[in-house]
């Protein structure tokens, strides 16, 4: 059993985390497989599952059990699962905190937010002391893991919808005597919006991962039909598992800020659409596999 409580509160530091985890994992590694299973998956069994069963499941997508074994490792390591036996079986849970992370990650995931022209912009400006030298790297981390572009060394933006988890960011670093930030309605910038935004953010490597996935993935829709639960399920977790952190690090800028050949929109639809082709599909069957003693 696990020493943790249903009760216990997980902190932003835990979601801030798994999100670096994730970006630093490979799609479609053992480990980033594993995640997308547990978060669309088991918890839609309630937060357990057999360790046969989990197996099996991972063993679908090309995963041998050796790597599901250093998966569940590493994932124990991060507080995602522990071990609890079951009707004498044995099978890994859900913490308290990876399951709040993951209910955190779903509007991000499936509700993917794009300003409008004239949303609100929250800049972020901070100057940080030598002897905080390790918090300070680790709030630029962070802050660029939730989309926040870098304007200046001190001095960041991002999306005003974003204020809430940049706040929990630098309280959870213990760094608010060092942070203050502005809501901004109007942005003056020299040359273009355009062209100050390529300089912000990381456009170029963000439209190759779009670019990528939709090489990975244009492909996937059945146009013949929607396939059973068994190929819903090989089907859609390879997008999700690809897919689950873009919406992260793209802050959903406005067109106007955006290269005329943005490819964001399509991956977006085809997203949209395999989640509504292939998600519920596919966890009725994954219901039926587990279910069937």
């Amino acid at each position: 059993m696990s020493s943790l409580t249903p009760d216990t509160a997980p902190g932003p530091v835990a979601a801030s985390d798994a999100v670096l985890d994730d970006i630093d994992s490979r799609p479609g590694s053992a480990t980033s497989l594993a995640r997308t299973v547990l978060g669309a998956y088991v918890r839609d069994l309630g937060g357990w599952i057999a360790i046969s069963d989990f197996t099996t499941l991972l063993s679908m997508l090309d995963v041998p059990e050796q790597s599901t074994r250093s998966a569940v490792t590493r994932l124990k390591s991060r507080g995602v699962l522990f071990s609890e036996s079951r009707n004498g079986r044995n099978g890994y849970g859900l913490t308290a905190e990876a399951g709040a992370m993951f209910e955190r990650g779903d509007p991000r995931i499936y509700g993917f937010r794009q300003m409008a022209p004239d949303d609100a912009w929250r800049l972020i400006s901070f100057g940080i002391p030598e002897s905080e030298r390790a918090a300070r790297h680790q709030l630029r981390r962070r802050l660029t893991s939730i989309g926040c572009g870098i304007v200046s060394a001190g001095l960041w933006i991002c999306p005003d919808y974003l204020t809430a988890e940049a706040a929990a960011i630098v309280t959870t670093l213990g760094l608010d005597d060092y942070v203050t930030t502005f809501r901004a309605t109007e942005l003056t910038v020299p040359g273009t919006i355009r062209e100050a935004a390529t300089q912000w953010w990381d456009l170029r490597g963000l439209a190759d991962r779009y670019r990528t996935f939709l090489d990975h993935h244009g492909h996937s829709l059945d146009p013949d039909g929607d396939p059973d639960g068994h190929a819903a399920f090989t089907r859609f977790v390879p997008v999700l598992d690809e897919w689950r952190i873009i919406p992260y690090i793209d802050p959903g800028l406005p067109a106007a800020m955006l290269p005329a050949d943005w490819p964001g929109g399509a991956g977006l639809e085809l997203f949209a659409e395999s989640r509504r082709r292939y998600l519920e599909p596919s966890r009725k069957w994954v219901r039926a596999l587990v279910n069937r003693e």
